[in-house]
């Protein structure tokens, strides 16, 4: 019996999703880069003098995922505005330039904006990319922020649920008809164009977007949480799979800050930032590829190192024990 086949089959359109599958895949860990792909331990932002040459580097060396963050603004006491671009036109940028490698948005801030506008944003980047989009959605983290757009903090949540159902209907069905609480209805008389290049779009939660464990598990595709501690790991996967209760998989993923070492046996350090040499991520990435963990996604902040070093060390050193997946190879 294989030591993966506790694990329940993916859903059959995601298992042949050029993007999905190539992160995600039942019993396994991948890994890919939060962008800026650029140390910037120092500043609040990145130069991007690089970005395109980075972007293909990762994609050529075999990595799994690039995930682009929302950040609209930038606000002074949070320190840090991510890769500055729009993700979505981001994404459409990279779709240019890249081959492979599957490009997520972890995550765009639905509350902020129209469900409709993101799902028609959306399905064009994954008709560019060639089916390699993984939609990530969350809520935000900066309050300050929603007063620019004159919408309530407070019910942020409530208005994730409804504009994450919207993009549902428009994008997996033709000419919907959908009643929505907080945004326009659908009457059957328009249909969205283009629709995404499969049948359907993957969407993921980033962080926990307001919601239980339970309406994340059962009504997306997956998550890609954030953590600092690994020894939760194992309770906070055993919520998940409870919380799943379904007949098909579904992934579950961290993002983190990490600061490899350039001593390769320097042992795991405890805090925010996964500070180690390789030897150590090795070791922790093949327990919790055990423990149920699908994907990492590790973000350069926080790296003293050259980004580019960096990457040529974990590509040439960690990704053959976690390489990426082929579309159909389940």
């Amino acid at each position: 019996m294989s030591e993966f086949s506790n694990y329940p089959p993916m859903p059959a359109d995601l298992a042949k999703h050029p993007g999905y599958s190539r992160v995600f895949k039942p019993g396994h860990l991948t890994f890919g880069f939060i962008a800026p792909l650029e140390s910037y331990p120092n500043s609040v932002g990145p130069t991007l003098a690089d970005h395109a040459k980075m972007a293909r580097k990762v994609d050529e060396a075999g990595f799994s995922a690039i995930w682009l963050r929302d950040v609209p603004f930038y606000d002074p006491n949070f320190g840090d505005v991510g890769q500055v671009l729009d993700p979505l036109a981001y994404a459409g940028y990279l779709a240019a330039i890249t081959r492979d490698i599957a490009i997520g948005t972890a995550g765009i801030v639905l509350p902020l904006r129209d469900p409709l506008i993101v799902a028609k944003q959306a399905s064009t980047v994954d008709q560019l990319l060639g089916g390699r989009l993984l939609l990530g959605l969350a809520t935000g983290d900066r309050p300050v922020e929603y007063p620019a757009f004159g919408l309530e903090f407070e019910n942020r949540s409530e208005r994730f649920r409804d504009a994450h159902a919207i993009i549902r209907a428009v994008t997996e069905k033709s000419w919907p008809v959908h009643q929505s609480r907080f945004y326009g209805n659908l009457q059957g008389n328009i249909d969205l164009i283009p629709k995404p290049a499969g049948k359907r779009l993957p969407m993921l939660v980033i962080g926990h977007a307001g919601q239980t464990t339970e309406w994340t598990a059962q009504n997306t595709d997956g998550i890609l949480s954030y953590i600092a501690d690994p020894q939760r790991i194992p309770a906070i996967i055993d919520r998940w799979r409870s919380a799943s209760h379904a007949d098909t998989f579904k992934p579950y993923g961290y993002g983190t800050m990490f600061d490899l070492d350039r001593d390769p046996d320097m042992p795991l350090r405890p805090g925010r930032v996964l500070h180690a040499g390789r030897n150590a991520l090795r070791e922790l990435w093949l327990r919790q590829q055990e423990q149920g963990v699908s994907h990492v996604a590790l973000h350069f902040k926080t790296q003293r190192r050259p980004a580019s070093e960096v990457i040529d060390e974990l590509g040439e050193h960690l990704l053959p024990f976690f390489p990426s997946h082929i579309a159909g190879d389940q």
